[in-house]
């Protein structure tokens, strides 16, 4: 029996995958959580295998973070069940230490196979996923590092290289050399046209 828990901010979300996990005989519900922290108290306190974890969860942690700590227990796998395929939000899962990442599109057939793969430890990734991880490795000259989204995702949002070196813990002049390796790999020179062009490539979330 593979025991399940759900992290994701939307009821009407939950109530969906609660059904669809209904029908698999090897499936047990053990759990829900609406937020990260929810998230990772549930994983400590029940002994599930497998945590379906969403990324954009509101207010508190994001879904990365929760899946960062629930990894750091030693417990359950973490299998990300998200609608973002974004490079930085696909890097930060995978380093935070998901075992699989899938889109919430799925058809209900590769979930139920994603999820008995991630119980017993083997990756599952949606197919636009893998595709973008083979690109990375296949061009890692002009592949933004995790670092460099990070910075890029601050950036789009708004945030000054002051602000930025506060938010990361580096220093300004730091920020500044990613900023220009970020331009160089983009193709740009300022800080609008690299967040115009990460989001056409897919690399950050539309602000």
């Amino acid at each position: 029996m593979i025991r399940i828990v759900l992290v994701d901010d939307h009821p009407v979300v939950r109530s969906g995958l609660r059904a669809m996990l209904a029908g698999q005989p090897d499936f047990h519900l053990v759990g829900e959580a609406a937020t990260g922290e929810e998230g990772v108290e549930l994983a400590r306190e029940v002994s599930a295998d497998v945590v379906l974890m969403d990324l954009q969860l509101g207010p508190g942690i994001h879904g990365s973070e929760a899946t960062r700590r629930i990894v750091a227990l030693g417990g359950p796998r973490v299998l990300v069940l998200t609608t973002f395929d974004t490079d930085a939000d696909i890097v930060a899962a995978i380093e935070a230490g998901a075992t699989g990442y899938l889109l919430k599109d799925a058809p209900s057939g590769d979930l139920h196979a994603a999820i008995r793969s991630a119980a017993i430890g083997d990756s599952a990734l949606a197919p636009s996923v893998a595709t973008r991880l083979l690109g990375r490795v296949r061009t890692p000259e002009t592949t933004l590092t995790p670092r460099e989204l990070e910075v890029l995702g601050h950036v789009a949002a708004g945030l000054s290289n002051r602000q930025i070196s506060k938010e990361l813990f580096l220093s300004e002049t730091t920020v500044k050399t990613h900023l220009v390796r970020i331009y160089a790999k983009l193709g740009v020179d300022s800080r609008t046209a690299a967040t115009a062009a990460a989001t056409k490539k897919g690399l950050i979330r539309p602000s």
